[in-house]
């Protein structure tokens, strides 16, 4: 896959993406992505963006819990 940004290429990883859903904020990790070996942006397929809400829709085991903070410029 070419890079939508800068044109480089891009290669398939596992990631850790942050993921909002209904209001709550979401870490999840080990997410199929393609990203750019250039820029560094992620892709991800729509199939996989859905499984991650389905899967947080659903009761599901939580691995830790984060104190998050919010600030604005």
């Amino acid at each position: 896959m070419i890079c939508e940004l800068c044109g480089g290429t891009t290669v398939h990883k596992k990631v850790r993406r942050q993921h909002w859903l209904e209001g709550k904020l979401y870490i999840v990790e080990n997410v199929d992505a393609e990203v750019c070996l250039e820029c560094g942006d992620r892709y991800f397929h729509a199939t996989t963006l859905d499984r991650i809400d389905a899967l947080l829709k659903q009761e599901h085991s939580v691995k830790q819990r984060l104190d998050v903070e919010v600030v604005s410029l």
